[in-house]
């Protein structure tokens, strides 16, 4: 296979296919992010995806399968110990995470926020699973009185803090969060990430400001991008792809707001001449739809998406690869409001390719590391085997 000068790869976040054969480890039994969204819509309106492969890997009500497939098409099985966001981008770029990052579906332990209140001599407020702009408004003019910090956490391994910019300056805001970054790195928390979600404005119409900070673990060994980069090739992280892994191996982070500004962004990013790897998240299926268990809003996104895809395909020369799929599932009619232990896709397009063709099912994620690192000549990691011989 002649090599390609640039990689595009979308992670689709939380899209996934279907349970995984360890689902019941996870208490995730039944859980099916796409077909059950495709069922509440009365069908998925998604004519890219399914021109590239979507309904191949397995059937989407909705989508038709394609005569002859765009793009190689097969699912993914996660081979790490869990189902959160970093875990799941962390194996795509050829980690393997045996101790899973711990969530707090109940809220933090009272230890833990009594370090944070004797440390700060702030009060803590909140200390529950929350939508952050839903806090700040149930907890923003508390929090304007009293000065107590907002803090909350999410399906992910995180924890947040929500402060008013002249009620917490950001200078005190960041060096709270520098703490709480110190004392959660390891066993009993093992916290994913920090972050300081700053708030101005008054109340009933308050506004996160885009003074957010995110105090993130770095990856815990070396990914194909720490490799691209010392190798001198390009790295752009669109969304929060540069959170995720903390800024190691990245040569550009560009900011994202939403899915479609996230396309818009990737489709300037192709108009840029570079070689290398662009690396995209579109975060809205996950942040907006699945956690808040919204499967129309969900299909509609989508479908969305699904609408912007023919720009990608105009902006692709013979030398670019596009590999889409997911970091795991977040079914949006399922039990509670957690990410899912699923199967994600992967279809991979080029217009150098005459016809798609079944891939191989993947038993890691990081088998797009390896593809990635073997593209461009560079190490390949240590867990995943590279597909790209099989594209033809």
């Amino acid at each position: 296979m002649e090599r390609f000068d640039r990689i595009h790869l979308i992670v689709l976040d939380s899209v996934g296919i279907g349970e995984a054969p360890d689902a019941a480890d996870f208490d995730d039994i039944g859980s099916d992010t796409l077909g059950h969204i495709a069922r509440e819509c009365g069908g998925l309106n998604m004519p890219n995806m399914a021109a590239l492969g979507l309904s191949n890997i397995r059937e989407i009500e909705g989508v038709p399968a394609a005569d002859k497939p765009r793009a190689y098409y097969t699912k993914m099985q996660e081979a790490s110990n869990g189902k959160d966001t970093m875990t799941g981008h962390w194996e795509i770029m050829g980690l393997y995470i045996d101790t899973p990052f711990r969530v707090f579906p109940d809220g933090f332990p009272d230890e833990l926020i009594q370090r944070i209140e004797e440390k700060t001599g702030r009060k803590v407020i909140g200390n529950k699973p929350a939508s952050g702009t839903e806090i700040i408004e149930e907890l923003g003019e508390e929090h304007v009185k009293t000065g107590a910090l907002i803090i909350y956490t999410s399906a992910d391994s995180v924890l947040q803090i929500a402060a008013h910019e002249d009620v917490v300056p950001l200078k005190e805001l960041y060096e709270i969060c520098e703490f709480c970054r110190e004392i959660t790195l390891e066993d009993p928390y093992m916290l994913g990430r920090i972050i300081a979600r700053p708030f101005t404005g008054e109340v009933g119409s308050f506004k996160r400001t885009a003074n957010r900070h995110d105090y993130a673990l770095k990856p815990f060994g070396r990914t194909t991008m720490n490799e691209m980069k010392d190798a001198g090739l390009e790295v752009i992280a669109l969304g929060k792809i540069s959170d995720i892994y903390d800024g190691e191996g990245i040569t550009k982070a560009v900011r994202t707001v939403s899915n479609m500004d996230g396309m818009d962004k990737m489709v300037q990013t192709m108009d840029d001449s570079f070689k290398g790897l662009s690396f995209i998240n579109l975060v809205d299926f996950d942040a907006v739809y699945g956690h808040r268990r919204d499967p129309k809003g969900y299909g509609q996104a989508l479908e969305d998406y699904d609408q912007r895809l023919p720009e990608v395909f105009e902006k692709m020369t013979n030398d670019d690869l596009l590999i889409i799929t997911a970091d795991h599932g977040n079914d949006p009619t399922y039990k509670g409001t957690d990410h899912t232990r699923e199967y994600v896709p992967l279809l991979v397009y080029s217009p150098r390719f005459a016809e798609g063709k079944e891939l191989p099912l993947r038993k890691t994620f990081a088998d797009i590391g390896a593809t990635v690192a073997d593209n461009f000549g560079v190490k390949l990691p240590e867990h995943g085997i590279s597909f790209l011989n099989d594209l033809k």
